[in-house]
C-alpha cells in the first residue's frame, strides 16, 4: 500500500510517521507533477484551512484532488483537512473540496488556549487518545454520514463511503489505530 500525504502546510509529517510505524510506505505531495505517482490514499493533514485551500488553488492541485475524491480515492482529513473536505462550514464563508455531506463549525473550541486533550470511545475500534488543537467539530451530518466518535456531545470523527474525518490529531499520539482503522477502510 502507498499512501499519499499533502504536504503544504500542518501536521503531514507526523503522518507519515504512523503510516511508517505501521509498515505503509508514504510520499509527500507539494506539487502538481507529485500527483502523477500511483497511490491507494490520501491524507489531508491539520493545519490552517485556509492557508492549505489558498496553496491547493495556487498549485494547480485544487480540481485535481477534488475530482480524484469525487472518483473515489479513499481520504482521511485531520481538523483542517475535515474544513477543507466538509460541504458546509458554519462560521466560515469560504469552501473548499465539498465532498462530505458534513456541517462544519471551524475553531468550535476557541484558540490555541481551547486546546485539550482527551480519551473517549471511537466506534468499532474502541477507547482512543484525542488531542484537540484549535480543533472544528461536526454540527450536522446529511445522509449516507456515519458518526464514529463524540466528545461532550459533539460529532469529532465521521465516515462517508471512502471518506474518514476526525476532528481530533491521531498523529500527535502514541496510538495508531485511527491510522489502521483508514487503512482498513482503503482495503474494504
Amino acid at each position: 500500500m502507498h499512501i499519499a500525504v499533502l504536504a503544504l502546510q500542518g501536521a503531514f509529517i507526523e503522518h507519515e510517521h504512523m503510516l511508517s510505524r505501521l509498515g505503509v510506505d508514504s510520499f509527500e505531495i507539494r506539487q502538481l507533477r507529485d500527483l502523477d505517482a500511483s497511490f491507494d490514499g490520501l491524507i489531508i493533514p491539520g493545519g490552517e484551512s485556509t492557508v492549505q485551500g489558498k496553496l491547493l488553488r495556487e498549485l494547480g492541485l485544487f480540481e485535481p484532488i477534488k475530482k480524484l475524491i469525487a472518483d473515489g480515492l479513499p481520504v482521511y482529513g485531520t481538523c483542517a483537512g475535515l474544513l477543507l473536505l466538509a460541504k458546509n462550514i458554519e462560521n466560515d464563508e469560504r469552501r473548499y473540496i465539498e465532498s462530505m455531506n458534513i456541517t462544519a463549525v471551524r475553531n468550535a473550541y476557541g484558540r490555541q488556549l481551547g486546546s485539550f486533550f482527551t480519551e473517549e470511545e471511537f466506534l468499532g475500534v474502541g477507547r482512543i487518545p484525542m488531542t484537540f488543537i484549535r480543533a472544528p467539530y461536526i454540527s450536522g451530518v446529511g445522509d449516507g454520514v456515519g458518526i464514529l466518535a463524540r466528545v461532550d456531545g459533539k460529532i469529532v470523527a465521521a465516515r462517508e463511503g471512502r471518506q474518514l474525518v476526525t476532528a481530533f490529531h491521531p498523529e500527535l499520539n502514541d496510538d495508531t489505530s485511527v491510522h489502521q482503522y483508514f487503512l482498513d477502510m482503503i482495503k474494504s
